[in-house]
């Protein structure tokens, strides 16, 4: 496999991807397993097992990505809070699944 594709192709997809879907989805988890179960069935289907480690390189990066722009996306809702203009109050919404504001919500999807 050309090492383009897997160094510098697939990873700028995988980023695009997730934040697409992250805006989407709402839910970093739900993003990075869809990326995964994506990779995993091109990693058996067109690939050898080797390019399972890519797999799981591609599922961490996408869910890095899904946090990042669900953090940008909250502290810029949040932005007028005096207790969320610091870095770490914004991270904790993003990452607190219990969050009950309607208007600002930051937490996963419930279906």
């Amino acid at each position: 496999m050309n090492i383009l594709l897997i160094f510098f192709a697939l990873p700028i997809a995988v980023i695009i991807i997730s934040a697409i879907l992250e805006k989407i989805l709402k839910c970093p988890i739900a993003v990075a397993a869809l990326i995964f179960a994506i990779f995993l069935i091109v990693t058996f289907a067109a690939f050898d097992a080797t390019f399972l480690i890519a797999t799981l390189a591609y599922t961490i990066l996408a869910f890095l990505t899904a946090i990042i722009v669900k953090l940008l996306c909250c502290c810029h809702l949040n932005q007028e809070d005096d207790e969320n203009n610091n870095i770490c109050a914004c991270l904790a919404n993003v990452l607190n699944s219990n969050n009950t504001n309607n208007n600002k919500s930051c937490s996963c999807r419930r279906f």
